[in-house]
């Protein structure tokens, strides 16, 4: 690996952040531990929340190990489309007996991102990545002084650039096929379904920046991870594939899905969130995508009572199923055994790729 990743983890293998309760300490723990780096969410929680869960992190492993922050999102949605929205959603809440949000309870868009920031400074991490925009110049300086790296997570070549010359350590290349939020810096709705597949871009971004890459979007398998490797990445980013490991703090509903017949597909939808997020195509997402507006975090806070009173139901249809392309090669392994198995293809299929070169070159 390069110099800004070299010596975190043996295996280039990386955990994603995935906010919303899946990538809680035990994964993170269990990651790090076989030699991957495990990661946190520090997405929607608290300040004191991410701490809490740091701390109980740091008491499991002594292993480096990431958090992800989210950018604030400054843009002012149209009103009169959240309210709509809401006017749309009224039959579901009447179904799950549950409320909407309060027209006041669905305006915070920073996320703490301030009380966070300045506990990642005060008390370092190993890594810290960032999600939804490029921070400041000065936060990277201040986190690189406490001895932390920072990945910026990148979805074009624009982003890449962005992210470099703010001074970030390496970048998190995110293909269209991810599961959960794209992690654009702008939510332009006229862009939505434009994204570029995994292995372009990451061609793409590594012609032209000179940061480290660690590659993200749909990729299940060693092999998978072979090819981003052989075409510029220094690691891969994998979020699905960890969702069904039983450390994963997702919902067993959310877990079953992944390889249930029942749901054959994913896409990208507004739905549950306001910004274009994949998952797991269920009935929510088929009545309410078409109509949902550009308008994060409004439209997560506002549907927040109802994903949580669909899963208190029992009922997937209307609980936000992130998951990549590659869900169906889901496989319900403790954590630990899946990176040593995940290690383990990678290195097959490396040398096979090596057999190849030097056949062809005799």
């Amino acid at each position: 690996m390069s110099s800004a990743l070299n010596g975190l983890f043996p295996y280039p293998i990386v955990q994603a952040p995935m906010a919303g309760g899946a990538s809680c300490p035990p994964l993170a723990a269990a990651v790090s531990q076989a030699g991957g780096l495990g990661f946190l969410a520090g997405g929607y929680k608290t300040a004191d929340g991410m701490y809490q869960e740091i701390k109980q992190l740091r008491g499991l492993t002594r292993r480096p190990f990431g958090v992800n922050l989210f950018l604030p999102q400054y843009g002012q949605p149209d009103p009169a489309a959240v309210e709509a929205y809401r006017g749309q959603l009224a039959g579901e809440a009447t179904w799950y007996e549950t409320s909407l949000a309060a027209e006041d309870t669905v305006g915070n868009t920073d996320d703490g991102w301030d009380a966070k920031l300045a506990i990642l400074i005060e008390d370092p991490v190993p890594v810290v990545s960032f999600t939804f925009g490029c921070p400041p110049a000065a936060a990277l300086t201040c986190l690189r002084k406490g001895g932390t790296r920072t990945l910026v997570t990148v979805t074009s070549v624009a982003e890449a650039l962005t992210a470099q010359d703010a001074g970030a350590d390496a970048l998190c290349v995110q293909g269209i096929e991810a599961g959960g939020h794209q992690g654009t810096h702008r939510d332009d709705p006229q862009a939505d379904g434009t994204g570029v597949g995994l292995l372009a871009l990451v061609a793409q971004v590594r012609e032209a920046v000179a940061l480290p890459i660690v590659a993200a979007g749909g990729l299940m398998r060693g092999s998978q991870i072979a090819a981003v490797l052989a075409a510029g990445a220094e690691a891969a980013q994998l979020g699905t594939a960890f969702l069904a490991c039983p450390e994963s703090g997702a919902h067993p509903l959310h877990k079953k899905a992944l390889t249930d017949p029942l749901f054959v597909r994913t896409e990208l939808t507004r739905a549950f969130s306001g910004r274009p997020a994949r998952g797991l195509v269920n009935r929510f997402m088929r009545e309410h995508g078409p109509y949902a507006p550009a308008a994060y975090p409004q439209v997560h806070h506002l549907t927040s009572g109802l994903r949580r009173a669909a899963a208190a139901a029992g009922d997937p249809q209307g609980m936000a199923l992130w998951a990549g392309q590659g869900h169906r090669l889901a496989r319900s392994l403790p954590a630990g055994e899946l990176v040593e198995v995940l290690a383990a293809e990678v290195a097959e299929a490396q040398c096979v790729l090596q057999a190849v070169q030097r056949r062809n070159e005799s």
